[in-house]
């Protein structure tokens, strides 16, 4: 068959394709985005065209026109390789999150594997069951996010009839990860421990997804997952059945269940909470007698994929902004000319906008404009802070539901920690000025990748904690309590 190459700047990579090669299927892995799942919608795929031809279709031209792109942008989404072609990328550097963190552990004999299976991102990390040291870390994009940023999108994707290549793609990757961790230290597994959100399980475990597609959102499967490596298309040896542990309710996954483990949350006497802000914003409050957690919509305007100019953490994304003297000063990832705004930045900016009465209480630009300017040629409209509103008031109501659905105060929480990579980088002082977590924020820590402390803590205590867990803890629909509504419309409020 006829091969074409693909030249991708700035990486100086070159790949070569067969002809008719989708750019979807090549060139998510190097960070391009298809939130939308490869409508055309978003312009999030956008690449452009430095060398060679694309041919594009009405429909597409009509696509790029809409988005307000010139005639040398292309989307990836909408584009096939038929001769050798330049491509400038932008999104070509995430920002991933691994785990060094220290827990309590009984020395074990032999090395395990511990993975994190995200929607967006998967990390994975061998360890030495003698001294839960790490050996060996490994970290990629789920390659599924070809078909869409968010759970919504892969679920529709199933439905579509792409199961058997989401099963395949994501079995395939994490895989991969382990083995260039094998290559590095030649050593035999005896555990694997994974962990991700409920969607993330069953599409691993090959399990029908329909059922989350609609109210009431309902799956009888949340169950123990366990697999011969060989069944995977694994062609290494683990001596134990890999493990997939646990959901706890149809939204909120194992990477939960494993984040209530590293927090030591279940083993309390004081109440706390756990806020995970990644894809499929979650929050649990509990303590060693009772824990209640719920799934909320926050996570796509934290990830830039309902905000104009929002991108996720990588390259060109402003990371940080803070007021001096009365001015914005960015930061960006990079160190490079900005080219949107990431989630920590987001709060920030509408924190730092509300500080200079830029922004109203009601989310309202106060000078009637469509929107305003942050910094260079990053802008954020009404529509963006309107979306930040509905975000942050996912987060605040879900935190208050639970609260009352223990029958307790908020002061009664102890301590409140973030988890989640995106939670690793935001202003505490800044999410509190906008409302979206009404606490003191002595109170509230950041603790990162809780899912992958977790996954390494399963690795030595086997199913007693997570039994332990399961065993007290109940899961809330938010939506289904008679308050919801008047809750959430109060909360996208922002403080006087």
């Amino acid at each position: 068959m006829k091969k074409h190459t693909i030249t991708l700047h700035p990486l100086g990579k070159e790949l070569q394709v067969n002809d008719q090669t989708p750019l979807i299927d090549v060139l998510h892995e190097f960070g391009i985005e298809f939130p939308c799942g490869g409508k055309g919608t978003c312009g999030k795929c956008r690449v452009r065209l430095l060398g060679g031809e694309i041919e594009t279709t009405p429909t597409h031209r009509q696509k790029i026109e809409q988005l307000g792109l010139g005639t040398d942008w292309r989307l990836a989404c909408f584009s096939r390789c038929t001769s050798d072609i330049i491509l400038e990328i932008e999104q070509f550097n995430h920002l991933i999150l691994a785990d060094e963190s220290e827990f309590d552990f009984t020395p074990g004999e032999g090395f395990g594997v511990a993975v994190d299976l995200g929607t967006t991102t998967l990390v994975a990390q061998l360890i030495d069951l003698s001294s839960a040291k790490v050996l060996a870390v490994e970290t990629m994009l789920n390659p599924q996010v070809k078909f869409g940023a968010d759970l919504i999108s892969r679920i529709q994707a199933w439905m579509d009839g792409n199961a058997n290549e989401m099963v395949q793609l994501i079995r395939s990757a994490i895989g991969t990860m382990i083995r260039l961790m094998l290559k590095k230290h030649e050593v035999e597994l005896k555990k694997v421990t994974i962990v991700g959100n409920t969607t993330m399980q069953l599409i691993f475990s090959n399990c029908d997804v329909s059922s989350l597609s609609s109210y009431p959102f309902h799956t009888n499967d949340l169950g123990l997952k366990s697999f011969d490596p060989a069944d995977l298309g694994w062609n290494f040896n683990v001596q134990e059945n890999v493990q997939f542990f646990p959901s706890i309710g149809s939204f909120v996954g194992s990477d939960i269940l494993a984040g209530i483990a590293a927090t030591s949350l279940y083993q309390k006497e004081d109440y706390t909470a756990l806020i995970d802000l990644g894809t499929n914003g979650e929050i649990v409050i509990g303590n060693k007698n009772q824990i209640v957690c719920a799934s909320t919509a926050a996570g796509p305007a934290f990830e830039g994929a309902n905000i104009s100019m929002g991108m996720r953490a990588v390259t060109g994304a402003i990371s940080s902004l803070n007021l001096v003297e009365n001015k914005i000063v960015a930061s960006v990832i990079g160190n490079t000319v900005p080219k949107g705004i990431c989630g920590s930045a987001l709060i920030d900016a509408v924190a730092i906008l509300r500080e200079l009465d830029q922004v109203g209480m009601f989310g309202e630009i106060n000078s009637g404009a469509p929107q305003i300017s942050i910094t260079g040629k990053v802008m954020l409209t009404q529509r963006d802070i309107n979306e930040f509103q509905l975000a942050k008031a996912a987060i605040a109501a879900g935190l208050t539901i639970l609260t009352n659905q223990l029958s307790i105060q908020p002061a009664a929480i102890h301590e409140i920690y973030i988890a989640g990579g995106f939670g690793s980088y935001i202003n505490i002082g800044n999410v509190v000025a906008t409302g979206m977590i009404e606490h003191d924020p002595s109170k509230i820590h950041k603790m990162g990748n809780t899912a992958l402390i977790g996954a390494k803590m399963f690795l030595f205590a086997d199913r007693g904690p997570a039994d332990q867990i399961l065993a007290i803890t109940r899961h809330i629909n938010l939506e289904g309590d008679p308050n919801f509504q008047d809750i959430y419309v109060d909360k996208m409020l922002f403080p006087i």
